[in-house]
This record gives C-alpha cells, structure tokens and sequence, in this order.
C-alpha cells in the first residue's frame, strides 16, 4: 500500500481549518494506522480458508463464491484513490472511523447471512470499506509524523499489519473448523470497535486544503463497471449464452473507453493519465500487477486443492498456509531493505521468477516436503515482487505526486488481481469436468508459474534498456 503522501504535508489543517493542529499522540496514531491495515489483511487471508466450508453451508460451488474475494478485491481497488480524496475533503480522522464501521457493520451482516448472493454483496461493500482505510491509514501517520520520521513510521505500521498475513491462514482455518467460517466473519466486529476507539483517542483531524472539493463520480462509475463487466463475463462464460457474455464484456470495455475519455477531459481526473506516458512508473507497476496476480491465484489454488482435492481439514489447510503467508509478511520489510540497495526493477523480476519457481514446485507435489518449502517461495518471491511497487513508484515520479502514483499502481495491482482470480476459478471449473479438479489445478498452477516468470524476465530486460538503475536510496 501506498507508502506516503510526501507532497500533501503542506495542506495540513485542523478540523476546523485553522492551520493550527494540536499535538497528536504519536505511539497512539501509528497503533490505529497499523489495526486499520491489520483487519484488512487479516480478513482476506482468513476467509480464502473458509471458503470451501462456506460454500457448503450456503449450497453453492467453492467457484462460484471465488466472488466473496474476487468481488471484495475489486471494490478495494476502485476506492483506493476516491477514499484518500474523501478524507482530503471531509477529515481523515472522521472518514477513517466511517470506513471502519462500514468495514465492520458488512462483517457482521455477512457473518450472520444464510444467501450466497447477501454474502457476496456484502463483501463487496466491505471492499469499498477497506479501500477507504488503506490510504488514510498512511495519510494519519503522514500528517502526525515529522517528514525526517515519516517514512520509518508507515514501515512499522505495515511491519505490525503484516503479523495479520501470518496470522490469517491459522485464524480463518482455526476458526471455521473449531467454530464455524461465520466467526471469520464475525472476528473483525470486535477488532474493528477497538480500532475505532484507538482512531478516536490517537488520530488529529486533518484535511488538504490544497486539493479540489470534489471527486469524479462520472469517472469512477465507468471505471467500475467496466471492470465488472468483464470479470462478470468471464465469470459467467459457462452458464451464459455467448452472445450474452460478448454482450457484457463489450460493455465493459465500453465503460474503461469512456472512463479514459472522461479523465482526459475532466478537470479535476481521478487518475491523472500523465502518470501512463511515465515509462519507468508503467514498468513498476506492470511488474507489480504480475507478482501479485499469480500470488492471489496461487493462493486460491492451492486451498481449493489442500481441502477438496487433498481433503485437509481448514484448520491443517491454514497450518500449511503459514509457510507461505509468514514469508510474505517478511517479504514487506526485506522490500524497503533491497530497494535501498538494488535496483528495483531487477529485483522485482528475480523475486518473481523465484516465487514461480516456488510455484512450480507446489504444482508437481502433494507431499508436504515439497508443499512447504514451495509455498515459502511462493510468499517471499511474489511478495517481495508486489510489496516493492509503492518504493519503485516513488523512485520515478516526482515527490510531490508520489501518494497520488502509488495510490493509482495499487488499484491496479489489486484490482487486476481480482479479475483473474474470477478468471482462474472459471478456467479451473471448465477444465475440472475433463480432467479433474486435482489436475486442473496443478495445470493452472504450472502456468501461473510459466506465465509470470517469463513476464517478469521480460518487463525486467525492457527495464534493463529503458530505464536507469533505480534504488530507493537514489530518490
């Protein structure tokens, strides 16, 4: 996530706009920071576990409810920049708590739901919460920190998130077998109410007065249903007639055209599109959205296969799972450690290639010696190749635009990511009724790996010839 608004310090105000904030409690501020990105993490990896359990009890396929991650991801991609514009304009403390009670309150409704389709909508209103708390997570931290500690400061904050990617897998897996998959759910209702008590005591009230008083609603309704349009006509390939599914995926190519002819011409954009004639930052963000796609479609591989092909229970599932999640949470810090040292570009392209070769690994075995340590390569390549995308963004652009880049390359990298988890569940189900649902898998697996490993080499040679060395420290 974005890994601060170093151009934004200028525009702080208090609540009412005086330019005189009051001394905010530091220890306090990077605690709330650091739960609001916790519930967040920790709800997604918690409920991939659950999701086989789940889809029992509500009479659907594990498939067919890919939507309560996939449709969770698209919703936070699409209110990563518009939620760090609401907190600009309304105060990032009071927007915070709503995000956190939106976050909680869809928990809570989803959690006590018996319709597939109620859970599904739910999680997609839970997304729209999360995307809200990324960005004005760091914004808080940014605002109470001096400049010379920012940067330190949203690395501890994503350090203590980043104990939820380790924790997850056991919670969601512990959980749904001990107690049921509701309580998944239901968890983050007290988590929440104590971030919000932590936000309310330790946060100031503080707004940008230096950006617009609006957001492009017109810009941002195309942008999302376009991008649902056609994660939906893959979804529904199978069921639909093929006219029906050409008919919507047109459509949603339709809205991203009038979205990118909306942004040209809007005056205050949603997403500057300058930001795509910067070479290097389209690089970056190129690398990260490979990273991150064979990571989430790895993850949703696998546990569909540890607990329907292998017949693992969710809570062993979620045991195995720590191989990969705990070496993911490392892959955060070890990404600022490399991007002081290397260049970013190449780094990424070898930490992909290594999380592939992690993935090829867990695709040719079901033995847990090959498990394990092919899914702690999974974590760390693919993790260090997602998580290195807000320092490489920061490299190359100017350091007034480096919150609102990072900002637009993470809802590209997450909401790319959510479209090919719908793709790859489809892909999967089609081929499971010729060849079965193990192999089919480990097909879709070995391909993901193939896949992002020769994009990664290839991005990483493009860089090599366009683009100068480029290391955090250089910025």
């Amino acid at each position: 996530m974005p890994h601060g608004d170093r151009g934004r310090d200028h525009g702080r105000t208090d609540a009412s706009g005086t330019g005189a904030p009051g001394r905010p409690r530091l220890g306090l501020t990077l605690t709330a920071a650091a739960m609001c990105i916790f519930v967040v993490q920790l709800d997604f990896l918690a409920l991939n576990l659950a999701l086989p359990r789940m889809a029992s009890e509500l009479g659907t396929s594990t498939t067919d409810l890919q939507w309560v991650i996939s449709g969770y991801m698209l919703a936070l991609a699409a209110f990563l920049i518009p939620g760090g514009r609401l907190g600009d304009i309304f105060g990032r403390r009071r927007v915070l708590i709503i995000g956190l009670a939106v976050f909680g309150l869809c928990s809570l409704g989803a959690g006590l739901s018996s319709s597939a389709s109620v859970v599904v909508v739910l999680r997609i209103l839970q997304g729209i919460g999360a995307g809200i708390l990324f960005p004005l997570a760091v914004a808080v931290v940014t605002d109470a920190y001096p400049r010379e500690r920012t940067m330190r400061a949203i690395g501890n904050a994503y350090g203590i998130g980043a104990l939820a990617l380790a924790l997850g897998p056991l919670v969601g897996g512990g959980l749904t077998e001990l107690i049921g998959w509701r309580w998944v759910l239901l968890i983050n209702v007290p988590t929440v109410l104590v971030a919000i008590l932590v936000v309310r005591a330790g946060v100031r009230e503080s707004r940008d007065t230096t950006v617009p008083r609006t957001i492009d609603l017109p810009g941002l309704a195309t942008v999302v249903l376009g991008i649902a349009g056609l994660t939906l006509a893959v979804d529904r390939a199978e069921a639909w007639p093929a006219g029906a599914t050409v008919a919507v995926a047109a459509a949603g190519l339709l809205m991203l055209g009038l979205f990118v002819f909306r942004e040209r011409r809007a005056r205050w954009p949603l997403v500057a599109l300058d930001l795509f004639r910067n070479t290097p930052y389209v690089i970056v963000t190129l690398m990260a959205t490979v990273a991150n796609i064979a990571f989430v479609v790895a993850m949703y591989g696998v546990t569909v296969y540890l607990q329907e092909v292998e017949g693992h229970s969710p809570l062993v599932s979620g045991v195995i799972f720590l191989a990969s999640s705990v070496t993911a949470g490392f892959a955060g810090p070890v990404s600022g450690w490399l991007g002081e040292r290397f260049d970013i570009p190449r780094t990424i392209a070898a930490a992909t290639v290594l999380g592939a070769v992690g993935l090829v690994l867990v695709s040719l075995t079901d033995a847990l010696g090959g498990y394990l340590p092919g899914l702690a390569l999974v974590g760390l390549g693919y993790g260090i190749g997602w998580a290195m995308a807000s320092i490489g963004t920061q490299t190359v652009v100017p350091a007034e635009r480096a919150g609102q880049a990072s900002g637009v390359t993470l809802a590209i990298v997450i909401g790319v990511a959510g479209m090919f988890v719908a793709a790859g569940a489809t892909l999967i189900e089609v081929r499971a009724e010729d060849v079965g649902l193990g192999t089919s898998i480990e097909d879709a697996l070995r391909w993901m790996a193939i896949g992002s490993a020769v994009a990664a080499a290839a991005l990483g040679a493009l860089a090599a010839r366009l683009m100068p060395r480029t290391t955090a420290g250089a910025s």
